[in-house]
């Protein structure tokens, strides 16, 4: 046990501060995600593809400065100065909670004469697990008083019927004025067909209301389906502010830190773009925090081998999961975040509350419950000693003894009597032993979570047999195994840092920025010069982009899509395009495509029913320099890791259980469950009849036995 703790030892003086390192040839690059509790830091030399991670608490007031303080952290670990960093990636969830809790800007909307209640209209469906008598619709973020209806219009071929009224929109801004608006929205009927009406009400605006952001339907989602797209602008225009304000703090604390690399915030495409782009449609940054995990998930996939993978982001409060097929991640053009639709493309994510600070609780009629209410980070699990006396997922892992009694390195002391007084209070009603009660709550915790894994992957025909699972976050690990055999999944990946997976995505992530066009047509009678000149428009865009972003163009890559859909549907699937030509053959792959894309989503398809090209749409992607990910040569035996035992129940049965040290488990390293692997940011079950092996990168594979 002695050399054990001295090889801890010897590990950690490996990652504490460096000599600083001139800058060379600039070769370093910082990821940085900003979590509800923890601010995670990755920094990675390209040159030798060694890396050092940083973990500050978040925030919440000011998230910039968690950002520059983990930042300066892992700069003074690695010993590198400022002046050697390149790029800075963040992921940021200020869209994200401005949205969720209702804390953007003032808005006003404008909108075509006879449209003034769509958003109030909305759609008539009800959220799933909605009571259908007792539902509410939620508050749009503008009320009807701040919404005004412009005269003018646009047909659907986008000929002018009506000439837009300047008078309208002075009146409107008059009023404005009045009622202190921030951001001011415009969304005329048809304006993404001719947007002429709204580029001309733009220009005036800015005139009239100096200082008001303005933002327009026309840049930011020029489809069709009036409640998306207005909704969408308004969305824009609602956090437009807020990032602008939280992008401009970014760049001066960099800029006082001495650090000039570009920074490039993470969108919810799974790309990044600069912080000018992101100012203008900040609403792209939606799903930024988890499309970086997504992309981190991509990552230790195909360096373990993984082509397909599902990924599990486990927190205090919520699981964020992910797909990825073929190397790459989901992609959905009709998402939502919170309440209100978002239709442009996002990595598909899907997010419920349950996490390790998920409160367990007994109903009035008998039934255990967990979550979506958490303890959160303050006062967090009973067994973090802060005050907490609910019991959690957390509280439960430390009394079936699935936790060690610390965690952060022994920086944090867990206290067993706390959780297990917490577990009792839901253990007494139900007539349970504490350990019983306590499996039953991770047993309704991993369940919900398997219905959300089936939802990203059977509802869209796919059999999560024939995927990997990627469990990662503060408690993914914890839970990964079980939801595996829940799932019937054989092969699990536990990344080397699976706290701070995230940050790494935002490495490996490249330029990114998506244009659409309505442009619809038949498949069997296409006009194909139309849908040429359509995506010839739409590359003009993307080569404007690539130039504002100062993309070489060896670095540029176009990829095209299309929106299809059986006639009459009232949903498109997004098809992507044989190559970058229209002609038969393109158009005749097309359609067998999108037939097998429907077949697999809907388990059926029609090949007698015409089939319509509704949205065309150009990805344009800037390749950006990638980390190298060389494997370790030094091996390992597990025996070496283990630093002590301490006693586990599973499936009710008392184990006597091995703690290894992660830091000490190298390539080649194997070792049997049940066992308990422990680490900075996370600890990992390895449950009995699994066994871990070690790959050439680090991370765990564990199978069944």
């Amino acid at each position: 046990m002695a050399n054990a703790a001295s090889r801890r030892r010897e590990a950690a003086a490996n990652e504490t501060h460096l000599p600083l390192r001139p800058a060379g040839n600039r070769n370093c690059s910082i990821g940085v995600d900003t979590g509800g509790t923890c601010t995670d830091v990755v920094l990675v030399d390209r040159g030798n593809g060694r890396f050092w991670t940083a973990k500050t608490l978040s925030t919440p007031d000011d998230p910039s400065r968690a950002f520059i303080d983990g930042i300066q952290q892992v700069l003074a670990k690695a010993g590198v100065a400022p002046d050697a960093i390149s790029h800075v990636f963040h992921g940021t969830t200020v869209a994200t909670n401005a949205i969720l809790e209702g804390a953007g800007a003032r808005m006003a909307l404008l909108t075509t004469r006879g449209f003034r209640h769509v958003i109030e209209i909305g759609r008539q469906d009800i959220p799933r697990g909605e009571n259908l008598y007792s539902y509410v619709k939620p508050r749009p973020p503008v009320p009807a008083s701040r919404v005004f209806e412009i005269g003018g219009r646009m047909d659907a071929e986008g000929v002018e019927i009506r000439p837009l009224s300047e008078i309208d929109i002075h009146r409107a801004a008059e009023r404005l004025r009045g009622m202190k608006v921030e951001a001011v929205a415009v969304c005329y009927l048809h304006s993404y067909m001719n947007a002429a009406h709204e580029r001309r009400t733009g220009e005036l605006l800015a005139k009239l209301l100096p200082g008001v952001m303005v933002t327009l339907s026309s840049d930011v989602l020029p489809v069709f389906r009036e409640y998306e797209r207005s909704m969408t602008t308004l969305l824009n225009g609602y956090v437009m502010p807020l990032v602008s304000t939280y992008v401009g703090r970014l760049q001066a604390r960099l800029d006082q830190a001495g650090i000039d690399g570009r920074l490039l915030l993470m969108k919810s495409n799974g790309g990044v773009a600069g912080a000018e782009a992101i100012r203008r449609s900040p609403v792209h940054t939606a799903l930024s925090g988890p499309a970086a995990g997504a992309m981190g998930v991509r990552l230790i996939g195909q360096l373990s081998g993984d082509m397909n993978v599902i990924g599990i982001d486990i927190g205090g409060t919520s699981a964020d999961i992910s797909v990825v097929q073929g190397g790459k991640p989901a992609v959905e053009v009709q998402g939502q975040v919170g309440n209100w639709p978002l239709q442009f493309p996002m990595i598909n994510i899907s997010t419920i509350g349950a996490g390790g600070g998920s409160i367990a609780r007994v109903t009035r009629d008998g039934q255990l419950r967990v979550g979506p209410m958490s303890a959160g980070a303050d006062p967090g699990p009973a067994c973090y000693g802060r005050g907490g006396t609910e019991p959690t997922v957390t509280d439960a892992h430390l009394v079936l003894g699935h936790l060690p009694t610390w965690l952060l390195d022994g920086q944090m002391i867990l206290d067993a009597d706390s959780a297990r007084r917490a577990v009792e209070s839901v253990a007494r009603p139900l007539g349970l032993n504490i350990a019983a009660a306590a499996e039953g709550i991770l047993s309704v915790a991993d369940n919900r979570m398997v219905g959300a894994i089936r939802r990203v992957s059977i509802q869209r025909g796919l059999d999560p047999r024939e995927f990997a699972l990627v469990p990662f976050g503060g408690a993914g690990p914890l839970h990964g195994s079980a939801l595996a055999r829940l799932l019937g999944i054989t092969r699990i990946i536990v990344p080397p840092d699976p706290g701070v997976l995230s940050a790494l995505g935002l490495l490996v992530t490249r330029l990114r920025s998506d244009y659409s066009k309505v442009c619809v047509q038949r498949t069997s009678a296409c006009d194909q010069a139309a849908l040429s000149a359509g995506f010839t428009e739409l590359e003009a865009h993307a080569q404007a982009w690539f130039e504002e972003e100062k993309i070489p163009r060896e670095h540029r890559e176009l990829h095209w899509w299309a929106e299809m859909r059986y006639l009459r549907q009232g949903s498109e699937l997004r098809i992507a395009w044989p190559g970058r030509e229209v002609g038969d053959a393109a158009i005749g792959e097309l359609a067998n495509r999108f037939h097998a894309a429907h077949k697999q989503q809907f388990t059926f398809q029609q090949p007698d029913t015409p089939i319509e090209i509704v949205t065309l749409m150009v990805e344009a992607a800037g390749l950006l320099p990638q980390p190298g990910m060389g494997g370790s040569t030094l091996t390992s035996n597990a025996a070496d890791a283990v630093t002590g035992h301490q006693q586990a129940i599973f499936d009710g049965v008392p184990m006597r259980c091995p703690l290894l040290d992660r830091r000490l488990l190298r390539p080649a390293a194997v070792l049997h469950g049940p066992a308990i692997i422990t680490q900075l940011d996370c600890t990992t079950i390895v449950m009995p009849g699994q066994t871990g092996t070690v790959d050439n990168i680090g991370s765990l594979i564990v199978t069944d036995s």
